[in-house]
Protein backbone atom coordinates (compact mmCIF):
# COMPACT_ATOMS: atom_id res chain seq x y z
CA UNK A 1 0.00 0.00 0.00
CA UNK A 2 2.89 2.32 1.24
CA UNK A 3 4.75 1.72 -2.31
CA UNK A 4 1.45 2.38 -4.12
CA UNK A 5 1.32 5.83 -2.39
CA UNK A 6 4.67 6.42 -3.18
CA UNK A 7 4.49 5.53 -6.37
CA UNK A 8 1.35 7.58 -7.28
CA UNK A 9 2.87 10.10 -5.14
CA UNK A 10 6.14 9.78 -7.88
CA UNK A 11 3.97 10.14 -10.77
CA UNK A 12 2.06 12.94 -9.63
CA UNK A 13 5.32 14.83 -9.18
CA UNK A 14 6.73 13.65 -12.07
CA UNK A 15 3.24 14.74 -14.12
CA UNK A 16 3.38 17.90 -12.39
CA UNK A 17 7.11 18.35 -13.30
CA UNK A 18 6.42 17.41 -17.24
CA UNK A 19 3.38 19.74 -17.29
CA UNK A 20 6.03 22.65 -16.08
CA UNK A 21 8.03 21.94 -18.31
CA UNK A 22 5.63 21.29 -21.35
CA UNK A 23 4.59 25.11 -20.27
CA UNK A 24 7.82 26.64 -20.67
CA UNK A 25 8.30 24.39 -23.73
CA UNK A 26 5.30 26.11 -25.11
CA UNK A 27 6.44 29.80 -23.61
CA UNK A 28 9.80 29.10 -26.10
CA UNK A 29 8.04 28.25 -29.06
CA UNK A 30 5.59 31.33 -28.59
CA UNK A 31 7.36 35.31 -29.47
CA UNK A 32 9.17 35.79 -26.51
CA UNK A 33 8.34 39.08 -24.74
CA UNK A 34 10.60 41.72 -23.81
CA UNK A 35 9.80 45.49 -22.15
CA UNK A 36 12.23 47.91 -23.17
CA UNK A 37 12.45 51.64 -21.76
CA UNK A 38 14.10 54.64 -23.43
CA UNK A 39 15.25 57.48 -22.21
CA UNK A 40 13.24 59.52 -25.08
CA UNK A 41 12.14 57.67 -27.84
CA UNK A 42 12.50 59.97 -30.64
CA UNK A 43 15.98 61.38 -30.00
CA UNK A 44 18.31 60.75 -31.95
CA UNK A 45 21.30 59.31 -29.89
CA UNK A 46 18.33 55.94 -29.03
CA UNK A 47 17.33 55.84 -32.68
CA UNK A 48 18.62 52.61 -33.02
CA UNK A 49 15.81 51.19 -30.96
CA UNK A 50 12.83 52.37 -32.56
CA UNK A 51 14.76 51.78 -36.16
CA UNK A 52 15.49 48.13 -35.32
CA UNK A 53 11.86 47.75 -34.60
CA UNK A 54 10.69 49.50 -38.24
CA UNK A 55 13.14 47.55 -39.92
CA UNK A 56 11.58 44.37 -38.61
CA UNK A 57 14.71 42.79 -36.64
CA UNK A 58 13.01 41.69 -33.90
CA UNK A 59 10.54 40.35 -35.75
CA UNK A 60 13.44 38.12 -37.58
CA UNK A 61 14.52 37.07 -34.24
CA UNK A 62 11.08 35.59 -33.03
CA UNK A 63 11.11 38.05 -30.34
CA UNK A 64 8.34 40.96 -29.06
CA UNK A 65 9.87 43.60 -27.99
CA UNK A 66 7.39 47.00 -26.20
CA UNK A 67 9.27 50.05 -26.27
CA UNK A 68 8.61 51.99 -23.78
CA UNK A 69 9.87 55.95 -23.06
CA UNK A 70 10.42 58.33 -20.71
CA UNK A 71 11.96 61.82 -20.56
CA UNK A 72 15.46 60.88 -19.03
CA UNK A 73 17.38 58.52 -18.06
CA UNK A 74 17.83 58.74 -14.93
CA UNK A 75 14.01 58.19 -14.87
CA UNK A 76 14.35 54.53 -17.71
CA UNK A 77 17.06 53.19 -14.89
CA UNK A 78 14.43 53.27 -12.19
CA UNK A 79 12.13 51.39 -13.83
CA UNK A 80 14.91 48.62 -14.76
CA UNK A 81 15.72 48.32 -11.10
CA UNK A 82 12.44 47.95 -9.99
CA UNK A 83 12.02 45.25 -12.44
CA UNK A 84 8.84 46.82 -14.44
CA UNK A 85 10.87 46.64 -17.45
CA UNK A 86 13.58 44.16 -18.58
CA UNK A 87 16.15 46.50 -20.39
CA UNK A 88 16.89 50.06 -21.18
CA UNK A 89 18.10 51.66 -24.14
CA UNK A 90 20.12 54.19 -21.84
CA UNK A 91 23.90 55.97 -21.45
CA UNK A 92 26.63 53.27 -20.15
CA UNK A 93 27.41 55.97 -17.39
CA UNK A 94 24.68 54.85 -15.62
CA UNK A 95 26.09 51.13 -15.23
CA UNK A 96 29.12 52.58 -13.11
CA UNK A 97 27.25 55.03 -11.11
CA UNK A 98 24.71 52.16 -10.13
CA UNK A 99 27.51 49.50 -9.31
CA UNK A 100 28.24 52.10 -6.18
CA UNK A 101 24.92 51.81 -5.20
CA UNK A 102 25.34 48.03 -5.04
CA UNK A 103 23.71 47.43 -8.40
CA UNK A 104 24.93 45.20 -11.01
CA UNK A 105 23.97 46.50 -14.49
CA UNK A 106 25.69 45.91 -17.58
CA UNK A 107 25.51 47.46 -21.40
CA UNK A 108 24.95 43.98 -23.63
CA UNK A 109 24.61 46.35 -26.67
CA UNK A 110 26.79 49.37 -27.46
CA UNK A 111 25.59 51.45 -29.53
CA UNK A 112 27.78 54.58 -29.86
CA UNK A 113 31.55 55.14 -27.97
CA UNK A 114 30.76 58.69 -28.06
CA UNK A 115 27.80 60.91 -26.00
CA UNK A 116 25.79 62.67 -29.07
CA UNK A 117 25.41 65.50 -27.25
CA UNK A 118 26.25 69.14 -27.56
CA UNK A 119 26.24 71.84 -25.30
CA UNK A 120 24.14 74.63 -26.61
CA UNK A 121 24.58 78.07 -24.98
CA UNK A 122 21.37 80.66 -25.98
CA UNK A 123 22.35 82.87 -28.57
CA UNK A 124 21.78 86.41 -26.38
CA UNK A 125 23.88 85.31 -23.66
CA UNK A 126 27.02 83.31 -26.57
CA UNK A 127 28.60 86.78 -26.33
CA UNK A 128 29.17 86.35 -22.56
CA UNK A 129 29.81 82.20 -22.46
CA UNK A 130 32.18 81.83 -24.96
CA UNK A 131 33.92 78.49 -23.06
CA UNK A 132 32.60 76.09 -20.29
CA UNK A 133 35.04 77.76 -17.70
CA UNK A 134 31.85 80.86 -18.38
CA UNK A 135 29.43 78.44 -16.46
CA UNK A 136 29.54 80.08 -13.34
CA UNK A 137 26.63 82.05 -12.28
CA UNK A 138 24.54 80.31 -14.85
CA UNK A 139 21.67 78.34 -15.27
CA UNK A 140 22.37 75.43 -17.35
CA UNK A 141 19.72 72.82 -18.63
CA UNK A 142 19.82 69.17 -18.30
CA UNK A 143 17.02 66.61 -18.65
CA UNK A 144 16.74 65.78 -15.02
CA UNK A 145 18.73 65.11 -11.90
CA UNK A 146 21.24 62.08 -12.17
CA UNK A 147 20.89 62.09 -15.74
CA UNK A 148 23.60 61.97 -17.99
CA UNK A 149 23.18 65.21 -19.29
CA UNK A 150 23.40 66.16 -16.05
CA UNK A 151 26.50 63.97 -15.47
CA UNK A 152 28.63 65.33 -18.48
CA UNK A 153 27.39 69.13 -17.81
CA UNK A 154 29.23 68.94 -14.04
CA UNK A 155 31.78 66.91 -15.77
CA UNK A 156 33.07 69.56 -17.84
CA UNK A 157 32.37 72.46 -15.41
CA UNK A 158 34.82 70.56 -12.80
CA UNK A 159 37.23 70.12 -15.89
CA UNK A 160 37.03 73.92 -16.02
CA UNK A 161 37.53 74.52 -12.62
CA UNK A 162 33.85 75.40 -12.01
CA UNK A 163 32.20 73.93 -8.64
CA UNK A 164 28.95 72.78 -8.32
CA UNK A 165 27.90 75.65 -6.27
CA UNK A 166 28.82 78.33 -8.79
CA UNK A 167 26.51 77.43 -11.11
CA UNK A 168 22.06 75.86 -10.98
CA UNK A 169 21.64 73.04 -13.41
CA UNK A 170 17.84 73.47 -14.52
CA UNK A 171 15.72 70.36 -14.89
CA UNK A 172 14.68 71.62 -18.18
CA UNK A 173 13.62 67.81 -20.16
CA UNK A 174 14.24 67.24 -23.48
CA UNK A 175 12.47 68.42 -26.88
CA UNK A 176 9.96 71.26 -26.92
CA UNK A 177 10.28 71.57 -22.96
CA UNK A 178 14.18 72.32 -23.52
CA UNK A 179 13.01 74.49 -26.83
CA UNK A 180 11.04 76.26 -25.00
CA UNK A 181 13.26 76.96 -21.42
CA UNK A 182 15.81 78.45 -23.87
CA UNK A 183 13.38 80.71 -26.12
CA UNK A 184 11.91 81.86 -22.19
CA UNK A 185 15.17 82.91 -21.15
CA UNK A 186 14.78 79.85 -17.92
CA UNK A 187 18.00 78.50 -18.61
CA UNK A 188 21.69 80.39 -20.74
CA UNK A 189 22.70 77.11 -21.96
CA UNK A 190 22.14 73.12 -21.88
CA UNK A 191 23.16 69.88 -22.66
CA UNK A 192 20.85 68.53 -25.15
CA UNK A 193 20.93 66.08 -28.10
CA UNK A 194 19.34 65.87 -32.02
CA UNK A 195 17.54 66.56 -33.42
CA UNK A 196 16.47 69.45 -30.29
CA UNK A 197 20.66 71.04 -31.59
CA UNK A 198 19.26 71.36 -34.83
CA UNK A 199 16.06 73.11 -34.50
CA UNK A 200 18.10 75.63 -31.97
CA UNK A 201 20.92 76.34 -34.03
CA UNK A 202 18.41 76.64 -37.22
CA UNK A 203 16.11 78.81 -35.49
CA UNK A 204 18.98 81.27 -34.24
CA UNK A 205 17.68 80.61 -30.95
CA UNK A 206 21.32 78.62 -29.89
CA UNK A 207 24.84 78.20 -30.56
CA UNK A 208 27.08 75.13 -29.95
CA UNK A 209 29.33 76.09 -27.52
CA UNK A 210 31.20 71.96 -26.99
CA UNK A 211 30.00 69.06 -29.45
CA UNK A 212 30.26 65.93 -28.55
CA UNK A 213 28.66 64.04 -31.54
CA UNK A 214 32.19 63.28 -32.69
CA UNK A 215 35.17 61.32 -32.21
CA UNK A 216 37.09 64.40 -32.22
CA UNK A 217 34.87 66.75 -29.88
CA UNK A 218 34.37 64.00 -27.32
CA UNK A 219 38.05 63.81 -27.13
CA UNK A 220 38.97 67.65 -26.95
CA UNK A 221 35.78 67.78 -24.14
CA UNK A 222 36.47 64.81 -22.01
CA UNK A 223 39.70 63.39 -22.63
CA UNK A 224 38.77 60.40 -24.45
CA UNK A 225 36.12 58.39 -25.59
CA UNK A 226 32.92 58.10 -24.11
CA UNK A 227 30.43 55.40 -24.76
CA UNK A 228 26.80 56.23 -23.84
CA UNK A 229 23.81 55.27 -25.52
CA UNK A 230 23.71 51.63 -24.66
CA UNK A 231 21.30 48.63 -24.05
CA UNK A 232 21.53 47.67 -20.42
CA UNK A 233 20.39 45.23 -18.36
CA UNK A 234 20.44 43.79 -14.60
CA UNK A 235 23.20 40.99 -14.22
CA UNK A 236 21.47 38.88 -12.96
CA UNK A 237 18.50 38.55 -15.10
CA UNK A 238 21.16 38.59 -18.37
CA UNK A 239 22.58 35.35 -17.20
CA UNK A 240 18.82 33.62 -16.71
CA UNK A 241 17.68 34.43 -20.09
CA UNK A 242 20.96 33.91 -22.25
CA UNK A 243 19.27 32.86 -25.56
CA UNK A 244 16.66 35.85 -25.36
CA UNK A 245 19.86 38.78 -24.69
CA UNK A 246 21.08 37.22 -27.88
CA UNK A 247 18.48 37.75 -29.73
CA UNK A 248 18.36 41.34 -28.68
CA UNK A 249 21.95 41.65 -28.98
CA UNK A 250 21.42 40.11 -33.26
CA UNK A 251 18.86 42.32 -33.70
CA UNK A 252 20.33 45.68 -32.53
CA UNK A 253 23.64 44.91 -34.57
CA UNK A 254 21.99 43.78 -37.26
CA UNK A 255 20.04 47.49 -37.25
CA UNK A 256 23.81 48.99 -36.22
CA UNK A 257 25.57 47.82 -39.39
CA UNK A 258 22.32 48.87 -41.23
CA UNK A 259 23.02 52.47 -40.07
CA UNK A 260 26.64 52.03 -40.96
CA UNK A 261 25.99 51.42 -45.05
CA UNK A 262 22.67 53.98 -44.96
CA UNK A 263 22.68 57.02 -45.78
CA UNK A 264 20.93 60.01 -43.33
CA UNK A 265 18.32 60.29 -45.94
CA UNK A 266 17.45 56.18 -46.00
CA UNK A 267 17.29 55.87 -41.81
CA UNK A 268 15.00 59.26 -41.73
CA UNK A 269 12.59 57.54 -44.56
CA UNK A 270 12.12 54.35 -41.84
CA UNK A 271 11.71 56.02 -39.13
CA UNK A 272 7.62 57.36 -38.38
CA UNK A 273 6.89 60.39 -39.37
CA UNK A 274 5.87 62.40 -36.97
CA UNK A 275 9.44 61.96 -35.37
CA UNK A 276 10.97 64.52 -38.37
CA UNK A 277 7.81 66.61 -37.06
CA UNK A 278 6.78 69.39 -39.52
CA UNK A 279 10.73 70.10 -40.75
CA UNK A 280 11.67 66.51 -42.70
CA UNK A 281 14.97 68.02 -44.20
CA UNK A 282 16.02 69.51 -40.63
CA UNK A 283 15.16 65.58 -38.92
CA UNK A 284 17.55 64.27 -42.10
CA UNK A 285 20.51 66.69 -41.81
CA UNK A 286 19.91 65.94 -37.59
CA UNK A 287 20.95 62.30 -38.88
CA UNK A 288 23.20 63.32 -40.61
CA UNK A 289 25.33 64.91 -38.17
CA UNK A 290 24.61 62.34 -35.77
CA UNK A 291 25.11 59.01 -37.07
CA UNK A 292 28.54 58.96 -36.86
CA UNK A 293 28.46 57.81 -33.36
CA UNK A 294 27.15 54.59 -34.01
CA UNK A 295 28.97 51.53 -33.59
CA UNK A 296 28.75 48.97 -36.21
CA UNK A 297 29.13 46.17 -34.62
CA UNK A 298 27.76 46.69 -30.61
CA UNK A 299 31.15 46.63 -29.56
CA UNK A 300 32.25 48.23 -25.99
CA UNK A 301 36.33 49.92 -26.48
CA UNK A 302 38.09 48.81 -23.50
CA UNK A 303 39.68 52.18 -23.16
CA UNK A 304 36.39 54.14 -23.60
CA UNK A 305 35.29 52.57 -20.06
CA UNK A 306 37.75 52.79 -18.51
CA UNK A 307 37.45 56.85 -19.46
CA UNK A 308 33.92 56.92 -18.54
CA UNK A 309 35.04 55.79 -15.10
CA UNK A 310 37.74 58.53 -15.23
CA UNK A 311 35.26 61.15 -15.87
CA UNK A 312 32.73 60.08 -13.14
CA UNK A 313 35.53 59.92 -10.76
CA UNK A 314 36.38 63.93 -11.45
CA UNK A 315 32.89 64.87 -10.52
CA UNK A 316 30.49 62.42 -8.70
CA UNK A 317 30.39 62.18 -4.84
CA UNK A 318 29.34 58.40 -5.46
CA UNK A 319 32.62 57.73 -7.31
CA UNK A 320 35.13 59.69 -6.42
CA UNK A 321 37.95 57.70 -4.19
CA UNK A 322 36.11 54.24 -5.35
CA UNK A 323 37.66 53.74 -8.75
CA UNK A 324 39.51 51.13 -7.37
CA UNK A 325 36.92 49.51 -6.35
CA UNK A 326 34.85 49.85 -9.01
CA UNK A 327 35.06 46.54 -11.34
CA UNK A 328 34.47 47.61 -14.59
CA UNK A 329 34.08 43.95 -16.25
CA UNK A 330 30.88 43.87 -14.34
CA UNK A 331 29.52 47.03 -16.21
CA UNK A 332 29.72 45.57 -19.66
CA UNK A 333 30.08 42.29 -21.73
CA UNK A 334 30.95 41.07 -25.37
CA UNK A 335 29.42 38.18 -24.98
CA UNK A 336 26.55 38.59 -27.16
CA UNK A 337 27.91 40.91 -29.69
CA UNK A 338 30.79 38.67 -30.28
CA UNK A 339 28.14 35.50 -31.15
CA UNK A 340 26.03 37.33 -33.43
CA UNK A 341 25.92 35.69 -36.74
CA UNK A 342 28.19 37.47 -39.21
CA UNK A 343 26.43 38.71 -42.20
Amino acid sequence: MKRRIAAAAALALLGGTLAACAGNAGAAGETEKVKIMIGGIDKIIYLPAKLTEQLGFFADEGIEVQLLTEPSGAQAENVLISGDVQGVVGFYDHAIDLQTKGKCIQSVVQFADVPGEAEVVATDKAGDITSTADFAGRRLGITSPGSSTDFLTRALAAAAGVQPSDYTTVKAGAGQTFLAAMEQGSIDAGMTTDPTIARLVASGQGKVLVDMRTQEGTEAALGGLYPASSLYMDCDWVAANKPTVQKLANAFVRTLGWIDTHSAADIAAEMPKEYAGDDPELYRSAIDDSKGMFTADGVMPAEGAENVLRVLASFSPNVQGKEDTIDLSRTYTTEFVSAVPKS
